[in-house]
């Protein structure tokens, strides 16, 4: 399952446009700022981006130059309810791959998103690798040499996360809301049954690469000679 960012302020909108999105296997995390949209962002490796214009804290294009100056080619749809040529050719030049004026059809809006998410550029960025292991885009299967294994949704998340980041301690909370969004309410032992059958896995496909706990600090990838 893909998982984008909508940045969006108006609360119903979103939510409706969250609900097709869903509905059309697409995983979506919700902000209505800036600030907090690139906050999400520094946290989860996402697909894709929709983004509105008018924002409580400023034109939504300056997030779009801000990721674009900071090397993330991530694709994104702007939203507007400019529909004035020049406008359109702003969104454009400022990186965005596809406009869409409000108000859209939600059909339309999904097809695009789909669209986005066909383009080459986002499966070379959905593919995850560090040391022996791969994480396919297409298939969600976690690979090391000749074996994969399957991985459920939740758990691809997560890994591609910690594959994302192999360097660093990716904390708890970071986790739980790669594998389940960051508005969705999560059981206290959730992560710790994901990440051990992610443990299993890894152990099952012959990986040297371990899900370490950190104390105090969070989760990492370490090599098992590192790890132990």
């Amino acid at each position: 399952m893909s998982r984008i960012l909508l940045v969006e302020d108006h609360d119903r909108l979103a939510q409706l446009m969250r609900k097709g999105l869903v509905a059309a296997g697409i995983a979506v995390d919700v902000t209505e700022r800036i600030d907090s949209a690139w906050a999400a962002i520094q946290q989860m490796p996402y697909q894709a981006l929709i983004l509105d214009r008018g924002l409580p804290d400023g034109d939504g294009l300056t997030l779009l130059q801000k990721l674009r100056s900071a090397g993330l080619g991530m694709p994104c749809l702007v939203l507007t309810a400019r529909d004035a040529l020049h406008d359109r050719v702003q969104g454009l030049e400022a990186g965005a791959d596809d406009y869409l004026p409000k108000p859209f059809a939600m059909d339309e809006m999904v097809a695009r998103v789909r669209a986005l998410l066909r383009r080459p550029v986002a499966f070379r960025s959905l593919d995850s690798c560090h040391g022996d292991l791969t994480l396919r885009s297409e298939s969600g299967a976690l690979c090391c040499g000749g074996e994969s294994v399957a991985l459920a949704p939740a758990e691809r998340h997560i890994m591609q996360l910690l594959l994302h980041k192999p360097k660093e301690v990716v904390r708890r909370s970071a986790l739980e809301a790669a594998a389940w969004g960051l508005s969705e309410a999560v059981t206290p032992n959730a992560l710790d049954v994901a990440l051990h059958r992610l443990r299993r896995k890894l152990l099952a496909i012959g990986s040297r690469q371990r899900i370490v706990n950190v104390r105090g600090l969070g989760y990492a990838l370490r090599q098992a000679d590192a790890a132990e």
